[in-house]
């Protein structure tokens, strides 16, 4: 090498060293107030929500199957959580096999609009296209669970030869949750 290329090599050496360097000290050169103000921001961004244990939604679908068995009732019963996602499903003895799907839409419907749906099969006079909406069933039988007065999850049950039925014996499951 001549030294023309050294002294240009060394020189695009020592640039791209230095640049290195003064790149590293100025990502790392932010002040502390910034970063403490970033994390407080953050906080912000967050939300915590309440959901039903395996275990408490599992005790509200038997409370209500139970409930319909002492009445001689064939049902099946479903509890969703709050995104309207299934946490437990109990089919009973004899049940029809509609009531599986109906009693998934029923609880959905429930959670969705916090209320039970015999109260907004009602609505559907007013506003018809309701209905529409994917994954709901605008007839009784599904009520809501509450914490706090926000919707947590939905019972719903389908089987029983009348939908006040269904909604009675959804309404146990969720008083259930009430008892230890």
């Amino acid at each position: 090498m001549n030294t023309r290329t050294r002294v240009l090599t060394g020189t695009a050496l020592a640039v791209a060293l230095g640049a290195g360097t003064f790149g590293a000290v100025s990502a790392s050169a932010t002040p502390a107030p910034v970063q403490a103000a970033a994390k407080k921001d953050d906080d912000r961004n967050f939300t915590t929500s309440t959901h039903l244990t395996v275990d408490a939604a599992t005790r509200a679908a038997q409370a209500a199957l139970h409930a319909a068995e002492k009445e001689n009732q064939k049902v099946t019963v479903a509890v969703v959580d709050r995104n309207g996602n299934t946490i437990v499903t109990l089919r009973g003895d004899g049940a029809g096999p509609q009531s599986y799907e109906s009693a998934q839409r029923k609880a959905f419907t429930a959670v969705s609009w916090n209320a039970p749906t015999s109260v907004l099969a009602g609505r559907l006079a007013q506003t018809p296209n309701l209905k529409d909406i994917p994954g709901t069933l605008f007839l009784a039988g599904g009520t809501p669970v509450q914490a706090k007065g926000a919707p947590v999850a939905g019972i719903g049950v389908a089987g029983a030869p009348s939908g006040d039925l269904d909604e009675k014996f959804a309404k146990a499951g969720a008083d259930a949750l009430g008892e230890k």
